[in-house]
C-alpha cells in the first residue's frame, strides 16, 4: 500500500521538484498551500512530467479548522514541512511578521500532527542555523554550534529545529532535519523553475534574469572577502538531487524510528564550493551570453564562506549529489531561454 504524506508548500521551486521524486517513488502526495509566495502553475508542470495530479487544498496553515479537515480525510504516514516566508532582506524589515508566520504556522501543523498521531516529519531546514565560522576554509558539520543567527528568517529556522527536538523528546515525534546548502534549480525538462518577480533573493535566478535582459546587471555585494577571487563563496546542490534526498530521508526514518524519541540531522551538499564570480562565469558558459555585473556595498548578513561536510548523509542515507554545476546551469537555462 502506498504511503501517504502531507506537504506544506510555500517554497514552491524546491517543493515541486520534490513532489516529482515522491510521485516517481510511488508515494501518495497531498499538498496544502495558500499561494502567498508561490504559483499554482507548478501543479501543471508536475502533471506534464509525471502524469499524476497530487491532491491539493488551498489552505493557510493558520486556518486550523480547514487544515484539520484535511487530516480527517487522510491517514497520513508522514509530513514534509516546507512552509514559511523566506526572504532574508524582508525578514530584517519585518521581523515580527516572520516570527508570527513561520513559527505560528508550524505550531498549528504540529498540534494537528499530535492530535491525529502523525508523528513522522521531514523538516526543511537550512545551513543558516550554524554559528558563523571565525576562520575561512572550515566546513560545517552536524555537531557544530547552531546559534547567533544574523537575521530573523534564519532565527525562525533555528527556533523550529529546537521546537522539533523537544517534540521528539517529549511527544515522541520522529524527526529528520535536513539542512540545505544553497539549492540551484531547474528540472531537466525545463518545466520547473523559480521565476520570481522583480529582483530575486537568490543568486542563480538573478544571474539568469540578467542573461535574458530582464535585469541590467548582477549586483555583487563587495569584493574584499578573503576568498579565491574576493567574492563570497557558497556550496550549491542541484534541486533534483536535493529532492531525491527527501525520499531517502523518509526511508531512513521508517527503518530507524523508535517507540521513544528520534531526531536526526543531515547536511545536504556536494562538497564543491563556488564563488559569486565563478557562478557568473559558469552561467555565461551554460547560456553563451555575456552577463554584466556591478560591485555593490557589503550586506550586513553575508558571510565570506559557507560550506559543509556532507559525509554523514552519504554514509547513512547511501546517497550523494550527482549533478555537476554546469549541468544544473544548463537545465536552468532551458527554462529562461524560452523567455527570450
Amino acid at each position: 500500500m502506498k504511503k501517504t504524506l502531507l506537504i506544506t508548500w510555500w517554497a514552491w521551486y524546491i517543493w515541486s521538484h520534490t513532489v516529482v521524486e515522491l510521485v516517481n517513488a510511488w508515494y501518495k502526495v497531498v499538498i496544502v498551500d495558500n499561494f502567498s509566495n508561490s504559483s499554482n502553475k507548478s501543479l501543471d508542470w508536475i502533471f506534464q512530467i509525471t502524469w499524476v495530479k497530487p491532491d491539493f487544498y488551498e489552505i493557510d496553515l493558520l486556518n486550523k479548522i480547514e487544515l484539520k479537515k484535511v487530516f480527517e480525510k487522510y491517514n497520513f504516514d508522514w509530513v514534509l514541512h516546507f512552509a514559511w516566508l523566506k526572504a532574508v532582506w524582508e525578514s530584517t524589515i519585518k521581523p515580527l511578521e516572520y516570527f508570527d508566520n513561520n513559527i505560528t504556522w508550524s505550531l498549528r501543523l504540529f498540534e494537528l500532527m499530535q492530535e491525529f498521531e502523525v508523528k513522522n516529519i521531514i523538516f526543511s531546514s537550512s545551513a543558516t542555523v550554524y554559528k558563523a565560522k571565525e576562520l575561512t576554509n572550515e566546513w560545517y558539520n552536524e555537531l557544530d554550534l547552531t546559534w547567533w543567527t544574523t537575521n530573523p528568517y534564519w532565527t525562525t529556522k533555528f527556533l523550529l529545529e529546537n521546537i522539533l527536538l523537544d517534540l521528539s523528546k517529549f511527544l515522541w515525534f520522529n524527526v529528520v532535519n535536513l539542512r540545505y546548502f544553497n539549492p540551484i534549480w531547474a528540472h531537466n525538462s525545463g518545466l520547473i523553475w523559480e521565476d520570481p518577480n522583480g529582483i530575486p533573493n537568490n543568486l542563480l535566478p538573478y544571474i539568469m534574469k540578467v542573461a535574458t535582459w530582464e535585469l541590467k546587471s548582477v549586483w555583487v555585494f563587495w569584493d574584499d572577502y578573503e576568498t579565491i577571487d574576493w567574492t563570497w563563496v557558497r556550496d550549491y546542490i542541484d534541486v533534483v538531487d536535493l529532492a531525491f534526498w527527501h525520499v531517502k530521508a523518509y526511508e531512513f526514518l521508517e527503518k530507524n524510528k523508535t517507540e521513544k524519541w528520534f531526531f536526526e540531522i543531515f547536511n545536504l551538499w556536494t562538497w564543491v564550493w563556488v564563488s559569486v564570480l565563478e557562478m557568473i562565469k559558469n552561467s555565461e558558459i551554460a547560456s553563451n551570453v555575456k552577463i554584466n555585473y556591478e560591485i555593490k556595498p557589503r550586506r550586513a548578513w553575508d558571510l565570506a564562506e559557507v560550506y559543509c561536510n556532507p559525509n554523514k548523509a552519504k554514509q547513512i542515507l547511501n546517497w550523494q549529489a550527482e549533478t555537476k554545476l554546469i549541468d544544473s546551469l544548463k537545465n536552468s537555462w532551458k527554462f529562461y531561454n524560452k523567455k527570450i
